[in-house]
């Protein structure tokens, strides 16, 4: 074997992860489904240049490497992200399939400034996190990564955008929760006094609404327990739905969530 050919598997594949996502392809000569996906992963990485990179590991020259990844038949295709395997196919797959495929694995091509975005969200920057948000979606008007953050850093400060925005979601599965959640949230805080049927928990009700337009998540879970205990079924089970809906807001390690959690679950 040209000793040309060798390459360091760390450097030329595990390193160059942490950057990008690495696709390998071990093949070998004599194998016919191996010739037919070479050019078809060829093909695709010149399609989605930049997001990433392809190698392809001859497994007669390269048997200690397809041993170390347990690799027992080929083509057998391994995608590396931050040094790790995160997925694989076996076989000539359709390209078709491969598209897919690839779509669920990698990132797209503003995860970077989405990844921005999220951080400024956690540090409490919202003005600058909906400014890097608002760019991406000018430049790709379907990613629903972006319409799932939006939706939730505008829920407050206008429920109705959010609420649209969320409808988007409705058929991601990924985001089925989260559309969900923000459809509650947001019928609350859109909802009128009038509106709401008589009842002596009533006032009690738009109370806790009041305390979740002004986001003091925590002062609501407590109102909204409290009618829960008095009149379950008000305002069609709202209360519950209500809490429920905080909690998957905030996240299930949230301080609060973890809280109150044991407080709701006391309440029936």
């Amino acid at each position: 074997m040209d000793p040309s050919l060798r390459f360091d598997f760390q450097c030329d594949v595990i390193e160059p992860s942490h950057d990008m996502p690495v696709l390998v392809d071990f093949w070998a000569e004599w194998c016919a489904p191996c010739r037919q996906l070479a050019p078809v992963l060829e093909g695709l990485a010149g399609k989605h240049e930049g997001r990433f990179t392809l190698v392809k590991i001859n497994t007669e020259d390269y048997p200690d490497i397809a041993a170390k990844f347990q690799i027992r038949s080929i083509p057998m295709v391994l995608l590396f992200s931050a040094g790790e395997v995160i997925d694989s196919f076996s076989g000539a797959l359709p390209e078709e399939q491969i598209e897919e495929w690839l779509k669920k694995n990698l990132p797209g091509p503003y995860a970077k400034e989405i990844a921005l975005a999220d951080e400024f969200v956690r540090e409490g920057k919202r003005s600058m996190a909906l400014s890097v948000l608002e760019g991406v979606l000018q430049k790709e008007k379907g990613n629903v990564t972006v319409h799932a953050l939006l939706s939730k850093l505008k829920l407050f400060s206008n429920p109705q955008e959010a609420l649209q925005l969320s409808e988007l979601l409705e058929a991601e599965a990924e985001y089925a929760e989260l559309s969900e959640t923000v459809r509650t949230l947001a019928r609350l805080l859109r909802a009128a006094a009038g509106s709401l049927p008589a009842d002596e928990v009533r006032g009690d009700y738009l109370d806790a609404i009041e305390k979740l337009r002004h986001e003091d998540l925590e002062a609501a879970l407590e109102a909204f327990i409290s009618v829960l205990r008095r009149n379950r079924s008000y305002d069609d089970d709202g209360s519950r739905k209500a809490c429920i809906a905080i909690f998957r807001y905030l996240g299930e390690e949230h301080d609060i969530t973890q809280k109150y959690r044991k407080i709701f679950d006391r309440a029936f």
